[in-house]
């Protein structure tokens, strides 16, 4: 390895993914010259406390100064994995002013503040990377960049967060209630003490507002994301969709239509020979579509510490052959494009309604009629056998605007002879020309 040159990088974070990350290049090492012909190690990796022992990782390198590893001119790349916003966005645009190029799996500020840490890096003619902030070990960030940079995306949907997609399998194929399927979860590390962040939709709403602002060249922030979590799912839901054909996913959809994009994250009901509908427990996935490649689909984990330290290294290497290459900042921020968001109540969607009434003459009627008045159509509907005075009636909507369904909700909850709108659940529906989930 002598006659190579050496690359030096500096991890900040010791965590699950940052321990991942200096294994395999330590696994990987000797490889290094035949793959980016250079020597590339980790000098020094920053953490909170020099005294807890980190297991893999050698006494020496560690440290508790980034100041040192700032000023440090022979550290070259910086790897962000601290998670959360600060001192990691303070560190990135720090990191970048000195000429640093960086490699980050942080979300959070993809998602918040990707504009200002691409132009930093733009202005500094340095490489920003971060495959890792989006599906875990599964390459989606490059291929968009890439590999399908001939394409006009039009759409991007996904199962994007791990916990969701294992809760739901297991509401699915075992019968669980969402609370029994969120505690097994939890029991096996799928989910954290505190779930707010997957099963609300939040995780899954920063990803996507990132895949949405590579696919469409247009800057998407969190805020621009309409988010509905999977808390209120019951069995009975899933119990309905196998009926008419359908799996429940927790879904984030991206889409460009005539040059408004739409974006969110929310349970929806997908035809059951769909192929995210085979995407099980803590797999993700993403679908595309796009005017020359047609669908394509990626698949695989999500999360956890090999597999998202695997999309880490792919950028460390990435931004190392550019430096051997002097191409570095050749491929930066991708939102030339200004569109505009499509005004939420203008979204078009078929629905699925559960709604409890009263055994009474009439309530169908009552309810299409309701329905008709503001524009909603009718596609499917079941009565259930009454219990106790008491039936259940589900509806599936055609395509209809947000806003008038929201009309109708108003309406139901006035009349007396409904007792409780159960659930309102998005249903996918075929794609045709301009004209998307």
């Amino acid at each position: 390895m002598g006659r190579f040159k050496k690359i030096r990088a500096a991890l900040l974070g010791a965590g699950t993914v940052g321990g991942g990350v200096y294994k395999i290049l330590q696994m990987r090492r000797a490889e290094m010259p035949a793959k980016i012909q250079a020597d590339l190690e980790i000098s020094k990796v920053l953490v909170r406390n020099l005294n807890k022992k980190r297991e893999g990782i050698s006494q020496e390198v560690l440290t508790d100064d980034w100041e040192s590893i700032l000023k440090d001119p022979e550290i070259q790349i910086i790897i962000e994995l601290m998670g959360g916003m600060e001192p990691a966005r303070t560190c990135i645009l720090q990191a970048l002013e000195a000429g640093k190029h960086v490699v980050t799996a942080n979300k959070d500020l993809m998602a918040e503040y990707g504009r200002e840490l691409m132009e930093a890096a733009e202005r500094n003619h340095c490489d920003l990377q971060f495959e890792a902030a989006v599906a875990g070990g599964i390459p989606i960030i490059r291929p968009l960049k890439e590999c399908l940079a001939g394409n006009q995306i039009t759409e991007v949907m996904g199962i994007v967060n791990g916990t969701t997609n294992y809760i739901l399998t297991r509401m699915t194929e075992d019968g669980m209630d969402f609370d029994e399927a969120l505690k097994k979860a939890q029991d096996l590390g799928f989910a954290e003490a505190d779930p707010t962040s997957d099963i609300e939709g939040l995780d899954a709403g920063r990803k996507m507002a990132i895949l949405a602002s590579i696919a469409f060249h247009s800057r998407v922030t969190f805020h621009d994301v309409d988010i509905k979590g999977i808390t209120k799912i019951t069995a009975k839901d899933i119990q309905y969709a196998k009926e008419f054909g359908y799996t429940l996913k927790l879904l984030g959809v991206a889409r460009n239509v005539d040059e408004e994009m739409e974006v969110g994250v929310f349970p929806m009901m997908i035809p059951s020979t769909h192929p995210l509908a085979n995407v099980k427990d803590a797999f993700n996935a993403v679908f595309i579509h796009g005017d020359a490649v047609d669908d394509a689909m990626f698949q695989g984990k999500g999360a956890g510490e090999l597999p998202t330290a695997s999309a880490v290294m792919g950028d460390l290497i990435a931004v190392a052959r550019n430096m051997q290459n002097g191409c570095c900042g050749r491929i930066g921020c991708s939102c030339y494009k200004e569109l505009p968001m499509k005004a939420s109540g203008e979204s078009r969607h078929r629905y699925f309604l559960r709604l409890i009434v009263e055994d009474r003459t009439g309530i169908l009627a009552g309810v299409a009629g309701v329905l008709g008045n503001n524009n909603v159509s009718i596609n499917q509907v079941i009565q259930k056998p009454a219990v106790d005075g008491v039936t259940e009636l589900v509806v599936i909507t055609d395509k209809v605007e947000k806003r008038h369904l929201k009309d109708a909700l108003m309406i139901f909850e006035q009349m007396s002879m409904i007792r409780e709108v159960a659930s309102v659940i998005r249903v996918y529906s075929q794609r045709q020309e301009n004209d998307f989930v």
